[in-house]
């Protein structure tokens, strides 16, 4: 074989070589994975902004309790890597009221940079706090407030509380089969969107069954009350029931005084919980509660969820640590459903969110942004809240 045979040859051999190497290379590049800026974003850690009360008159009865339950979903989220991703807090403290979390909105969503916010906890402060979202198109989630209309202000907004509309209807037209009453007083907060949206849905359906309203009676919380003057005047209509919309900072307070003047027509209470139970003492016995969660109810995980909670902060968790507990855990679901941590992406992946086991049961969003699971109707029996 000659010189130029033999050159002809090699030259042939390094074109072969050359093909079978950048194939080899591509091969390898589709095993590595895509070039970073095509891979999907499920390594990054997620900031997620909390809004809640750590100071002010919500802070032990509210604020508390929803920032331990929070912290104890996010231990287990990260554990077991729920959302694909760990998730990290930012917690800003708005001290329990509107203009505070306005201020906090504004600062996690200008200078933290987050896309998703849970909070604020009342619905005073959430009817605030909403339309920042919608601006901004970052996604927020209420786990506590039920005033009716206000995940309904955007796309981006949701909440897990049951609301006014579920709650209300429901257990109104329970109770009345049940108690019979064809007279009943009402007494709310008037400075709080919960309470007067409270109220007037109660005096709707109350009105729908032909039940007469004796009177309706107001106060303003967060003053100091001792609900003399209005229940005394209550008493004195004589009542079949009283129907109580508030916060929790007066629940156990008007409870209290309700005993000590006579009453004996039962409380009937949005909300009550194992702790103002406790505070009441025996004054609370036979209260009946329109709630979405209790410690007596048989969910998915739910008495796991209790002994945990119970476990590590050494006291029970109420039914705005159950919902926020939940809220944290349907938030990861939807982060791991999402197409990426786009804030569109992840309020998709919220939206499509349907019959999730959570400890308040199976969970769903409506159409506007509000929970769907099951309400239910709790009584004080023997210092406990059990099913009614």
């Amino acid at each position: 074989m000659n010189i130029k045979n033999i050159s002809t040859l090699t030259i042939a051999f390094a074109i072969i070589a050359i093909f079978v190497g950048l194939s080899g290379c591509e091969r390898i590049s589709k095993m590595v994975g895509p070039p970073t800026s095509e891979m999907d974003d499920s390594s990054e850690e997620i900031t997620i902004g909390l809004v809640l009360p750590q100071t002010g008159r919500l802070a032990s009865v509210f604020g508390k309790y929803v920032e331990q339950a929070f912290e104890l979903a996010l231990n287990e989220i990260n554990d077991l890597q729920l959302a694909g991703s760990n998730l990290k807090f930012i917690t800003i403290d708005d001290q329990g009221t509107p203009e505070g979390a306005i201020e906090a909105y504004k600062k996690l969503i200008e200078e933290n940079n987050v896309s998703i916010i849970l909070g604020p906890a009342t619905s005073s402060a959430t009817k605030q706090t909403f339309p920042i979202a919608k601006e901004h198109q970052i996604v927020a989630i209420s786990s506590t407030s039920a005033a009716r209309g206000l995940s309904a202000i955007s796309d981006f907004t949701f909440r897990v509380a049951l609301t006014t509309d579920v709650l209300v209807p429901h257990g109104v037209e329970v109770t009345h089969a049940k108690l019979a009453y064809q007279t009943v007083a009402t007494l709310y907060d008037e400075t709080d969107d919960f309470s007067i949206d409270g109220d007037k849905a109660v005096k709707e359906e109350l009105i729908a069954k032909g039940v007469k309203i004796l009177d309706t009676v107001t106060f303003q919380g967060g003053e100091t009350n001792d609900f003399t003057e209005q229940l005394t005047h209550i008493n004195a209509l004589n009542p079949d029931a009283i129907f109580v919309s508030s916060l929790p900072g007066e629940k156990a307070e008007i409870l209290r005084k309700g005993h000590e003047l006579g009453i004996t027509a039962p409380f009937i209470i949005r909300t009550l919980t194992e702790a103002d139970v406790e505070a009441a003492g025996e004054a609370a016995e036979g209260a009946i509660t329109f709630v979405g969660w209790g410690t007596a109810v048989d969910t998915p995980g739910n008495q796991t969820f209790i002994e945990k909670y119970t476990a590590t902060y050494g006291i029970g968790p109420n039914n705005y640590a159950a919902r926020s507990y939940a809220t944290l855990h349907i938030l990861a679901e939807a982060i791991a459903n999402a197409k990426s941590h786009d804030a569109a992406d992840i309020r998709d992946a919220l939206a499509n969110i349907s019959d999730f086991d959570t400890v308040l049961g199976k969970f769903s969003f409506d159409e506007n942004g509000d929970a769907v699971y099951e309400p239910k109707i709790l009584i004080v029996k023997d210092g406990k809240l059990e099913l009614f």
